[in-house]
């Protein structure tokens, strides 16, 4: 039981890192933070409209005014724009699908409805089709 501890102390007091770091460690003094071009880019310059990028903001209420995601996420300014939540499910209407469109399989024709499994295919799913070879 206690072998097993001393092994282990004594392989990691032997143990060497395979890997070499060369010099000191040092923190560099100055950092380039502008932008510039990915050094692969085809043109080698930023894109043209890179001045005109909006500026970081001061809080997150005043980023949340210009950010997107998948369209705005500030509220709606005013219920007759037409966006999304502007107006009630109520006063949108009934919702029915078009001609030739379904909103559930089960409206389909019997022609492309899922075929019900009978208890053969069932039994042979479930043993790995041992029971069709007896």
């Amino acid at each position: 039981m206690f072998a097993t501890k001393v092994l282990r102390a004594s392989a990691a007091a032997e143990r060497v890192p395979m890997i070499k770091f060369i010099g000191k460690r040092t923190i560099p003094a100055s950092v380039d933070h502008s932008a510039h071009a990915h050094p692969a880019s085809p043109s080698h310059e930023l894109p043209a409209d890179w001045t005109t990028a909006p500026k970081p903001s001061s809080s997150f209420s005043s980023y949340r005014q210009q950010a997107q995601q998948h369209g705005p996420l500030g509220r709606a300014k005013s219920s007759a724009d037409g966006s999304v939540g502007s107006m009630s499910g109520h006063s949108l209407g009934p919702v029915a699908p078009n001609k030739g469109e379904y909103f559930d399989r089960n409206e389909l024709p019997a022609r492309f409805r899922r075929t019900p499994i009978d208890l053969a295919e069932i039994d042979a799913i479930e043993t790995g089709g041992a029971t069709l070879v007896c």
